[in-house]
């Protein structure tokens, strides 16, 4: 993210104990998966090589968070198929190593929020509304100020470039076009 901003402790108006600063995302405690139907299942994976930041405003609404996903440790409990998806076939892992998410606006929805931003995969740029549920805040076993916050959205992959698939009787496809998105994040607040 090219923006930083220095540690504060200014609480913010809408979230008690939420003070603005920079949050670096903490991988060891973070998931980002997905989930996309395979002939009648779905199949269920993460990525295991990511980083981002959330950039925490006085005023919630100003805050942004950018991630970067390293697209070749895409782990989905079968080598085979990890590799068939770091291909050229899906992300092209060695052309387009990273999947990266840049938010553009942080907008209130009940409880919740949502956040809008960009998501470019296989050098494709589209944008991405995920629904966020923020968990609260807290300190880590180092005394840091830790964030926590869930969210998701759904894509169509062929809008990214991500279209192969394998025909089968009766006019279906071996692979869904929805994928599900998901991620669980802790994030410290920065000194």
């Amino acid at each position: 993210m090219s923006e930083t901003m220095t540690t504060g402790t200014t609480p913010t108006s809408s979230i008690p104990g939420l003070v603005a600063g920079t949050y670096a995302i903490d991988a060891t405690h973070s998931e980002i998966g997905f989930t996309v139907r395979h002939l009648m299942t779905k199949v269920r994976g993460t990525f295991q090589e990511f980083a981002g930041e959330i950039v925490v405003k006085d005023s919630l609404e100003e805050s942004a968070a950018a991630v970067s996903v390293e697209l070749a440790s895409v782990h989905t409990r079968s080598e085979q198929r990890d590799g068939h998806l770091r291909s050229g076939d899906f992300f092209d892992a060695e052309n387009s190593p990273k999947m990266t998410f840049v938010s553009t606006a942080l907008k209130p929805e009940g409880d919740d929020y949502i956040l809008a931003g960009e998501l470019t995969i296989k050098n494709v740029t589209k944008p991405l509304e995920l629904a966020v549920e923020f968990l609260g805040v807290d300190q880590n076993a180092y005394g840091q100020t830790i964030i926590g916050f869930e969210a998701s959205a759904q894509i169509s992959r062929k809008e990214w470039g991500i279209d192969f698939n394998v025909p089968l009787e009766g006019g279906k496809l071996l692979i869904g076009d929805k994928v599900d998105i998901h991620l669980d994040v802790q994030a410290a607040l920065q000194v």
